[in-house]
């Protein structure tokens, strides 16, 4: 399998296979990461084209300080971050929505297969932690989703947005103890128990 030093070099000399094969690699880990940061299937696949459109703009001026996977996080999470702030700025009247329309949105979509009781909790749940993480800094949810759901260690985190590990753990902390205040306030109001399986 081709290296990505070697893709990247073919790419930036104007080579479109390597381009593509650099896509194709990446694709996937940059869709997730997108919906990851934003919890919205439609804007992680329109927010996955534009980091992809930026990479082929910006190609040439990768230097190779840094693994092209970081150097592609990070123009990724920037990117998700842009649009976030993007979204805030529109719906800034309408913050009430979400806790009108989205949990029982989430409850009319479960489907009637399965333990009933059982999706409902869970979809509750997904809806009370999309929430949460909506509550995060930009800071603190880039880190947190870097760490937990794309499982980077410190130091690339540290590498992806150009912070000391130092910065990566106290932010981290900091995003685990509002995610905990914030469900714990969520499982109480709902009479959830946890669980331990």
């Amino acid at each position: 399998m081709t290296d990505d030093i070697d893709l990247v070099q073919r790419a930036q000399n104007g080579e479109m296979k390597a381009f593509r094969e650099l896509v194709e690699r990446y694709k996937q880990k940059v869709y997730y990461l997108s919906l990851d940061m934003t919890g919205n299937h439609h804007d992680a696949e329109d927010l996955s084209q534009e980091v992809f459109i930026k990479v082929f703009k910006y190609m040439k001026g990768f230097r190779g300080d840094a693994k092209f996977g970081s150097w592609l996080y990070r123009i990724t999470v920037n990117t998700c971050i842009d649009q976030n702030r993007k979204k805030m700025v529109k719906s800034m009247n309408s913050r009430q929505e979400f806790d009108e329309t989205r949990i029982p949105e989430a409850m009319a979509s479960l489907s009637s297969s399965g333990n009933p009781e059982q999706k409902a909790e869970s979809g509750l749940m997904q809806a009370h932690i999309e929430k949460a993480m909506r509550m995060l800094t930009d800071k603190e949810r880039s880190v947190f989703v870097l760490r937990h759901y794309h499982h980077l260690k410190l130091n690339e985190i540290s590498e992806i947005l150009k912070i000391t590990v130092g910065t990566v753990k106290s932010t981290l902390f900091r995003a685990i103890q509002r995610l905990q205040r914030e469900l714990s306030f969520y499982k109480r109001e709902l009479g959830l128990e946890t669980t331990h399986e």
